[in-house]
């Protein structure tokens, strides 16, 4: 009578690890990656029962502190100081860095070419940070590396939002934060997903992981958006201190996501640790060659697919040196990101760009710099999973750590920073999360999506070119 409760009784009973030639006729046991699932074909049915192995502590810090290749042997001083030195051609760029201090003690007031020049020192100094965290990166698993790739990428957005909130200037605060998710979503995971695209047909990741994070970002967006319906639903009639009672509700609220984010951090990288893997993801599908008989094509796809992957990763510094290289450019990021901050009041003054331009659009591609090197290179290296640890990661840690944690700050030093953004931040923030959601809702990638992305993000560079802001709470030209 009920011939699907007997089978799923008769498929509990058997053992997980059942060799084939033991299972029953007409059924076929599949064993994946461990912690995953286990699924049963029974004729037209297809049945998964969930095998996720318990927590545990060891195994999950096994998976983070385990590299996915063996590392051979690390380069002496010199080696490494060579492998800096020609890391990139962007390194040409340091040359600006002592001019940009310079030009800063020397005449001040020019603040167009102080501008100018920090802002093109910091691109090699973002290059030099993904450098040394590559580097780092190739010690640890795929999940702690994405990690840190998308944490020491956020350094510069961090250490420019602190310096801008220590000068009193909360709107800079603001729209370089929204502006630096807008630059992740959409630029950085648009030229993954272009650049993945030209190699391959159609890439796969993880599919669970990504709408995972999709919620966290939704959830952020959120917490952007009440404060802005709170304002526009209270008038000076039924709320006389509107302004201060924001203040708040962004305090509150601001505590709530960093509890979030340190919740999303034990998710990541100790209970759910194997959501976060390769493990489980589709192979990506290569475009077929040009051959005289279509089979010869397929196959020679194929045989492109299955081409092992290197044993064995080279780190091109030792430890030391690349510890020794993030402090430093961490210190020279910070005192050319005070001569760049200092001369936004001047450069928008002339009225030739506007201050919602510089914020949004400017300091984000500067500070993103890191992340848009590593997100690429390792998309087009067959690591999407990588890439959006990288890319979605990034926009997550701001969203849910540094947004409310600059909001905490500045809580502490008396500066009425709040969740309260420009209502045209919050709108297009909306749109960007919501594409990006359906972007990535099938767990597959192709060029087309990543053109889409860019486009967005081109489309709102535009309107952004145009549009003058606002500080809708009246609270931002109060800091003193």
């Amino acid at each position: 009578m009920f011939p699907e409760s007997v089978e799923e009784s008769t498929e509990s009973r058997q053992p997980l690890f059942q060799p084939a030639s033991s299972s029953a006729v007409g059924t076929r046991v599949e064993v994946g990656q461990p912690g995953f699932s286990k699924r049963t074909n029974t004729g037209n049915n297809v049945n998964r029962t969930p095998t996720r192995t318990s927590f545990n502590l060891q195994r999950a810090k096994t998976s983070l502190l385990t590299p996915t290749k063996s590392i051979g042997p690390a380069p002496s001083f010199l080696q490494s100081i060579k492998s800096i030195v020609m890391a990139s051609w962007l390194n040409l760029l340091l040359v600006c860095i002592p001019v940009s201090w310079a030009l800063n003690f020397a005449v001040k007031d020019q603040h167009t070419l102080v501008f100018v020049f920090s802002f093109l020192s910091i691109i090699p100094l973002a290059k030099l940070l993904a450098f040394a965290t590559d580097e780092l990166s190739i010690r640890v698993g795929q999940t702690l590396a994405g990690l840190l790739n998308a944490t020491l990428g956020n350094a510069v957005e961090l250490i420019v939002a602190i310096i801008a909130l220590t000068q009193c200037k909360l709107h800079i605060v603001q729209s370089s934060l929204v502006g630096s998710i807008l630059s992740n979503l959409l630029l950085v995971l648009g030229m993954c997903f272009f650049a993945g695209g030209l190699r391959f047909s159609e890439q796969g990741f993880s599919a669970v992981a990504t709408q995972l994070n999709s919620s966290l970002l939704t959830l952020s967006v959120i917490a952007v958006l009440l404060p802005a319906a709170f304002h526009m639903n209270v008038t000076g009639s039924t709320d006389s201190d509107e302004g201060q009672d924001i203040l708040k509700v962004s305090h509150g609220v601001a505590l709530i996501l960093l509890f979030i984010y340190a919740s999303y951090l034990f998710f990541q990288l100790y209970s759910h640790a194997t959501l976060y893997t390769d493990d489980g993801v589709p192979p990506s599908i290569p475009y077929p060659k040009k051959k005289a008989e279509g089979a010869e094509s397929q196959v020679g796809g194929d045989l492109e697919q299955s081409k092992p992957v290197e044993d064995e990763e080279t780190p091109q510094m030792s430890l030391y040196t690349t510890i020794a290289l993030l402090v430093i450019v961490t210190v020279l990021v910070a005192v050319t990101a005070e001569w760049l901050v200092d001369s936004i009041d001047g450069l928008t003054a002339t009225g030739a760009i506007q201050e919602e331009f510089v914020g949004i659009i400017l300091l984000p591609i500067v500070g993103n710099a890191a992340e848009h090197v590593t997100a690429v290179t390792v998309s087009v290296k067959d690591k999407l999973t990588l890439s959006l640890g990288v890319a979605v990661g990034s926009s997550i840690q701001i969203a849910l750590f540094v947004i409310p944690f600059i909001i905490t700050l500045g809580w502490i030093l008396g500066k009425p920073l709040t969740l309260l953004f420009d209502p045209y931040e919050s709108i297009t923030l909306f749109l960007a999360v919501l594409t990006v959601n359906y972007c990535v809702q099938d767990g597959k990638s192709n060029w087309l999506e990543g053109m889409i992305l860019m486009c967005l993000y081109v489309i709102l560079c535009v309107t952004f070119w145009y549009y003058p802001g606002s500080d809708p709470s009246g609270l931002l030209n109060t800091c003193t």
